[in-house]
């Protein structure tokens, strides 16, 4: 099985630099080019299966991608980017005066502190946890489009490749871009990281 793994297009929170979890977020001109354009890059692969994050900025991605293809589409919860809680849709510079303490030992212990009202690191690994466990149900299929979030990706890259999952950091996914690991028997191979290119047969 080949996984293809997509981040959301260029969103406002992006641009603005907010912690953007659950909180909608629209793609921007430029998200919506980089989907298109993967769109193209992508037009060649026999994708069985879409699974997609149920958050708006991953699903209108995938729609762009697919363009008129026809193909299930499969949206999961998760695949949803980590809940920032309080600090959705803001900047952190404006929580380190506003929620100074918490937003502290945060930074500070990341793996183990909590957003205020949000979803911890350990909570949310465990959900990309679950979401390899579900792979298993798709045994017959060679090729998954997986179009999701920063986050979910590079601690999803991480688990598969028998990581520890704050080893996340290592796995920057770009926008616009796509990566494929090949997984069988729990086994997975890091084959392609941030492509621009045209994916041909037989690559």
């Amino acid at each position: 099985m080949r996984l293809w793994l997509v981040r959301h297009g260029e969103t406002e929170a992006n641009v603005a630099g907010l912690y953007s979890g659950h909180a909608p977020t629209p793609l921007t001109e430029r998200g919506i080019a980089q989907a298109q354009t993967l769109s193209t890059l992508l037009r060649n692969v026999p994708v069985d299966n879409v699974l997609c994050s149920e958050l708006e900025r991953a699903r209108h991605t995938t729609q762009l991608i697919l363009g008129d293809r026809e193909i299930p589409v499969r949206n999961m919860p998760e695949l949803n980017e980590m809940f920032f809680g309080d600090w959705e849709m803001r900047h952190h510079r404006d929580l380190a005066h506003e929620d100074a303490e918490n937003y502290a030992v945060w930074c500070n212990d990341w793996q183990n502190a909590t957003p205020t009202n949000g979803e911890g690191f350990q909570v949310f690994s465990q959900r990309v946890e679950r979401f390899i466990t579900q792979l298993t149900e798709y045994k017959a299929s060679q090729n998954l489009l997986v179009v999701s979030h920063q986050g979910v990706l590079s601690v999803l890259i991480a688990r598969l490749l028998s990581m520890p999952a704050a080893a996340m950091w290592h796995f920057r996914v770009e926008q616009g871009c796509w990566s494929a690991i090949d997984f069988c028997d729990d086994f997975a191979v890091l084959k392609v990281l941030n492509s621009r290119a045209v994916w041909r047969e037989g690559e």
